[in-house]
């Protein structure tokens, strides 16, 4: 890959062509940006924080959240989507999680500082 020519040179060329190189990956950051824009949503980080501390299906996330079980699956589909949940079923009913991943795991704990720091009363 060609880097481009710096107008500024600090010393660092090695450093700046490495971080160069990871910019170029586009879809690395795209990656990012759609796990970030599931969280984007309150009733999506509260369903995604339920499930991470619970398996659970429909019908109880929807009593939780008092919200209709369609508004709660249209939130669940893109969460499954971005890989932040996974769901089992057993019989007829279908359980969700959030997925045992080291970004979901991650943003469970981002999540969980953030609000202890911006809501203290917790």
């Amino acid at each position: 890959m060609n880097y481009a020519e710096l107008p500024h040179h600090h010393g660092e060329e090695q450093k700046a062509a490495m971080i160069q190189e990871q910019l170029s990956q586009v879809n690395n950051f795209q990656t990012v940006a759609d796990i970030f824009k599931q969280l984007g949503d309150t009733t999506r980080i509260r369903i995604f924080w339920l499930l991470c501390h619970c398996e659970e299906c429909v019908i109880n996330i929807s009593a939780m959240l008092e919200m209709s079980s369609p508004a709660v699956s249209h939130h669940l589909r893109p969460l499954k989507n971005s890989g932040l949940i996974v769901s089992r079923r057993d019989g007829k009913e279908v359980y969700y999680k959030a997925a045992n991943t080291p970004q979901s795991r991650l943003l469970h704990q981002m999540i969980e500082q953030v609000m202890e720091i911006a809501c203290p009363e917790l």
